[in-house]
């Protein structure tokens, strides 16, 4: 099988020297070229349209990525995009007071998701997953918590701790997802003094197989935070109206105290959310301060509720599960096909597709190779992230990304079999 041809990111490339010149590493945090296949991806885009990614050198991409996962319906979605322009130009979004917006999407969430009895609203998934453990604190007099998955940059929870304290992290302890008896062990010792429990309810871990919730996992969870009284925390950034409109703990049925909300919420504007039962939220009317000049602002409030509403009238979670689904299956009948050692893990509306660790120990370049093929074709995957599927992923969208997979399994299997 012959490789695909190189793209051409010269003007990539070009901005990137300059951005050097102007930014710390020219681009921040997960963006940055190290983090994909340094000189095959792409660096700057130039704009998005549905599922659709176009470069600032003119390559177009099917977006698997959805910008990280806020892009639930699609870019650009032009119903989201005119309430909030309607909103801009008819009566403003930043005031020194709260427009009554903030009332109906917490309303909304009331309505939607299981855990929800009030809400505040925030920017960013890191703001809410760090509010959500502040409440929990205040609520119990605490100071210990116990931690499962990615939460965010922040002192207490991000994996690289240049810059930290040690005592800013000291009370934080980590268990993996589906490792009951890790976190059985760790509130033996700590039970009495655990403010809070944090996880991802369906397990996302960071260049990582996902992988679902085994039987008795999150009840025995949630029975261990009752036993102990420590705060449940579900972090549902990336879960929320995605597995479903009240998230993974309305797929798997089983209700956190707090739940944090942010990504597909609203279709790409920056808003997020704490919301949980009455008596542990109103620890944040009281006992602590949370507040930012632009956590009222008004764009994100109306994109939520647009969202919110177009996922409701259309289906659109019931479109994602089926056409996923199909994917999911054609993507694990040519894995089976090819002697690549990949594997797919995931759901429907979020899969990934990652290398078994070899004894050559080759998987890595495996997996290099496979997500350079996918690139050079026009597929926006992530070789150390799972993919999404958004709405306005097309059937010929899935057809190209299949054929694209298939033929990179098929290079990948015969460079490594010679």
């Amino acid at each position: 099988m012959k490789s695909a041809e190189k793209l051409n990111i010269t003007r990539s490339l070009e901005l990137f020297k300059e951005a050097k010149e102007l930014v710390p590493g020219g681009v921040l945090g997960a963006r940055k070229p190290s983090d994909f296949i340094e000189g095959e991806y792409p660096i700057f885009l130039e704009s998005g349209k549905g599922a659709h990614l176009i470069d600032v050198d003119g390559n177009e991409f099917i977006d698997f990525l959805c910008g990280y996962g806020p892009i639930i319906l699609g870019y650009r979605e032009e119903e989201v995009d005119e309430a909030v322009i309607r909103q801009l130009r008819d009566k403003g979004f930043c005031f020194t007071l709260t427009q009554p917006y903030q009332n109906q999407l917490a309303q909304r969430l009331s309505e939607l998701v299981p855990s929800s009895e009030m809400s505040i609203f925030l920017k960013t998934g890191s703001d809410g997953t760090t509010a959500s453990v502040r409440i929990a604190r205040a609520y119990t007099n605490r100071i210990k918590v116990m931690r499962c998955g990615y939460h965010g940059w922040h002192d207490w929870s991000v994996e690289m701790k240049g810059g930290i304290p040690e005592k800013l992290y000291e009370d934080v302890y980590e268990f993996r997802y589906n490792k009951l008896g890790q976190l059985e062990e760790l509130m033996a010792k700590h039970g009495d003094q655990t403010a809070a429990i944090i996880m991802t309810p369906f397990g996302h871990p960071n260049h990582q197989k996902m992988e679902e919730p085994q039987p008795g996992f999150l009840e025995g969870v949630r029975e261990i935070a009752t036993r102990y009284g420590a705060v449940l925390i579900y972090d549902e950034v990336r879960t929320n109206f995605r597995l479903s409109m009240g998230g993974a703990q309305q797929l798997y049925a089983v209700t956190p105290d707090m739940s944090v909300l942010g990504k597909g919420m609203a279709n790409g504007y920056a808003i997020s959310a704490v919301t949980g039962k009455a008596d542990v939220m109103m620890a944040a009317a009281s006992k602590l301060f949370i507040s930012s000049t632009f956590f009222p602002n008004s764009d994100g409030y109306i994109a939520a509720l647009k969202t919110l509403e177009i996922l409701e009238r259309d289906r659109v979670l019931d479109n994602i599960w089926e056409k996923g689904g199909r994917f999911l299956k054609r993507i694990q009948a040519i894995i089976d096909t090819y002697n690549a050692g990949a594997e797919l893990t995931g759901v429907a509306p979020m899969f990934y597709i990652t290398f078994k660790k070899d004894q050559a120990d080759t998987y890595k370049a495996r997996r290099d190779d496979f997500y350079t093929q996918l690139i050079r074709k026009g597929i926006f995957l992530h070789p150390h992230h799972h993919g999404y599927i958004c709405y306005r992923h097309t059937e010929e969208d899935l057809d190209l990304a299949a054929k694209a997979i298939d033929e990179a399994m098929a290079y990948v299997s015969e460079k490594y079999s010679r």
